[in-house]
């Protein structure tokens, strides 16, 4: 189980702050390592989904590197996560 972090640092023009996400390979990992570096639970994206993350601020971006975030590049590595993700959902499915 590992936790990543993207290099987006998107723009967002009215707020003129940075966004990068915080990903992770299970809900649970994600949500634990996100409460250790200040994240609230309600402040999840997409939960529930393969694209479930939390949106950081460059300062977040560097605390969660500094607790062992694995860096990510945006966008092949995230798409490739993604797949991933995708591909083990449809196998635990058949699974059942």
């Amino acid at each position: 189980m590992t936790v990543y972090v993207d290099d987006m640092r998107r723009q967002i023009l009215i707020e003129a702050v940075q966004w990068s996400h915080l990903f992770a390979t299970t809900s649970e990992e994600l949500h634990e390592f996100a409460a250790r570096i200040g994240q609230k639970r309600e402040w999840v994206e997409a939960e529930g989904t393969i694209r479930e993350h939390y949106l950081l601020t460059e300062p977040e971006r560097a605390a969660a590197l500094a607790a062992g975030a694995v860096p990510l590049s945006y966008p092949r590595g995230v798409a490739l996560l993604l797949t991933t993700k995708r591909r083990d959902a449809r196998n635990q499915d058949r699974e059942v």
